[in-house]
């Protein structure tokens, strides 16, 4: 049976609607685990055996976070960078993350058109990502399309939490689904 963990980086969660609806919808999977990165390490002291753990035990890690200023919060960088250690996540003998599947869930502030090129060519979202697509690829995770709900701040207004909630869930489900 395939296992979820959802890595949550959010530095305020009790006052974020976005992100909590939606880890709290990712919970209710019965092979979902919620790991809190923030309520765990307050002190960014990560306990690297214990995410190595995490990380062994899960077939699918999803990534759930806010843009802050066009980066992934901080201590979502430094997880990243004292669990994915050579010789456990990448190296000659580091092939332990080989074929699980990493999504990212995030959100921004605001609206998509703040994510445009200046060439008005496309979303900037993929360049700001790359760095995860990037570690992905080198620690041997199947990097799946990141889904991002752009200009959280008015979603509920417009309607557009619910929508997105769903979409997500269905890409859970189609997941879990594959072989």
């Amino acid at each position: 049976m395939k296992r979820i963990l959802v890595l949550l980086a959010h530095p305020l969660i009790e006052s974020s609607t976005i992100n909590r609806t939606l880890v709290e919808a990712l919970s209710k999977h019965d092979q979902t685990t919620i790991h809190n990165l923030y309520q765990a390490y307050p002190d960014f002291q990560v306990d690297v055996e214990q995410e190595k753990k995490l990380l062994l035990y899960h077939n699918i890690i999803i990534f759930v976070f806010p843009i802050y200023w066009y980066s992934t919060p901080s201590l979502l960088k430094e997880w990243q960078d004292r669990v994915l250690e050579y010789g456990f996540a990448y190296g000659t003998k580091g092939n332990k993350l080989h074929g699980k599947t990493l999504l990212c869930m995030t959100s921004t502030g605001s609206p998509e058109s703040t994510y445009q090129s200046d060439d008005n060519q496309g979303s900037i979202m993929k360049t700001l990502l790359m760095p995860i697509e990037k570690m992905a690829q080198d620690t041997g995770f199947n990097y799946i399309e990141p889904l991002t709900l752009y200009g959280s701040r008015t979603a509920i207004e417009e309607d557009r939490l619910t929508p997105h909630i769903n979409h997500c869930l269905n890409k859970i489900n189609a997941l879990l689904s594959e072989e």
